[in-house]
């Protein structure tokens, strides 16, 4: 599965679970890090334990562990590092405040149409 492939899987079901502002930004021209930023905003802790869950266990289903998890799935922000694609999942305040899209704004924004339901 390439990057992109998980990436997208992993908003597909972000979405699926009601994920608010989501946004994938392809930084493989930007940063080492990752080539993939996942974003989205959760509405409550309860929201955020449920993406990350989901998110382990799309993934994994595809053969994909994360490596590394940082923040408190209770909290207001978690990070799952899956190497080349990082998913950061905020509550709202969380997100304003860390703005990945103002920190990375010279990553592509990729159209999510064809993912996302409508």
């Amino acid at each position: 599965m390439t990057p992109k492939e998980l990436a997208l899987a992993a908003a597909k079901a972000l979405d699926s679970k009601k994920a608010d502002d989501l946004t994938v930004l392809e930084t493989t021209d930007v940063t080492t890090l990752a080539d993939y930023f996942v974003i989205c905003t959760a509405t409550s802790s309860t929201q955020v334990k449920a993406l990350c869950d989901l998110c382990e266990e799309t993934l994994k289903k595809l053969g994909e562990a994360p490596h590394h998890i940082e923040g408190h799935r209770g909290g207001v922000w978690v990070l799952l590092d899956y190497s080349s694609v990082v998913i950061h999942i905020f509550m709202p305040e969380a997100r304003e405040f860390y703005n990945l899209e103002r920190l990375w704004n010279d990553a592509v924004a990729l159209d999510l149409s064809d993912v996302l339901k409508p």
